[in-house]
């Protein structure tokens, strides 16, 4: 018997929700005096200073990375801030722009592809476990993120919870910076390959889950997605938002995601045209 089922079957309900943060603090707190002190995290937090609300009263797009984005007319976020997440630099070629900032939380992904992740120009934020395949640098910055204790941050010099998802994560960034409205596009929430959540896979021809064939191509190692946790995270970057007047809308095109307000992506630029 696991911990979680012994909590559910031995302590009264009232109990468990104290005994599992408990529980998921016990198993990140070891984790903390590196991510709180070491040199590159207090740089890091340093620069997240400077970026606390920096963006207030503004807007953001957050580019997932599934196929709905062959679909979408990129071309108009070109002087749009926007978030790029893993290996969407993959894109950049085509799109003649690069993103303004770049989240990758995801170990698999980073260490195959840290010789890319290192050369990017714009600002990147890792996970702190990736200083393990990239060093600090003037644009880079280290985030003290975790598997376990769902929350939502309103400060990324903190803790972040992943939430199954490095879109959740770039939500906790950007309400860090202010944004008064975040854009969801390309979070298509659907994957065609199945299986057990996070279970490891090795990739075996070209990507259906993805913009490109090639995003995680053959014999690329991933791990298959936890949709509940993740509607559950995006539930509480919901109800973040909303809490303080601001707010997430998805104009993914076609999306399967239900937690977000839906709105036309091409109706957020008819003021401009």
């Amino acid at each position: 018997m696991d911990w979680k089922t012994w909590v559910k079957q031995a302590l009264p309900e009232t109990w468990r929700p104290w005994a599992l943060r408990m529980y998921h603090t016990l198993q990140w707190l070891p984790q903390w005096p590196a991510a709180a002190l070491h040199p590159w995290r207090l740089e890091s937090k340093r620069r997240l200073a400077a970026f606390k609300d920096r963006h207030r009263g503004q807007r953001a797009f957050i580019i997932g990375n599934g196929p709905s984005l062959r679909h979408t007319d990129v071309s108009k976020l070109k002087g749009e801030i926007t978030f790029g997440l893993n290996r969407v630099y993959l894109a950049f070629p085509q799109w003649g722009f690069h993103t303004t900032y770049l989240v990758s939380v995801n170990d698999l992904v980073i260490q195959q592809c840290a010789d890319d992740l290192r050369t990017l120009p714009m600002w990147k934020f890792f996970t702190w476990r990736a200083r393990k395949w990239i060093p600090l640098d003037e644009r880079t910055i280290f985030l003290f993120t975790t598997y376990m204790g769902p929350t939502f941050a309103t400060d990324a010099r903190g803790r972040l919870w992943e939430g199954a998802t490095v879109t959740y994560v770039a939500l906790q960034l950007a309400y860090h910076m202010g944004f008064d409205e975040v854009i969801l596009i390309g979070v298509d929430h659907n994957f065609t390959t199945q299986g057990p959540p996070n279970q490891e896979v090795v990739s075996q021809g070209e990507d259906p889950n993805h913009f490109l064939p090639n995003y995680f191509g053959k014999g690329f190692r991933w791990q298959l997605p936890d949709l509940e946790t993740s509607e559950k995270a995006y539930r509480m970057a919901r109800e973040a938002f909303e809490a303080a007047g601001r707010r997430v809308v998805d104009a993914t095109i076609g999306g399967k995601l239900q937690v977000f307000p839906k709105v036309d992506y091409e109706s957020l630029f008819s003021r401009e045209e």
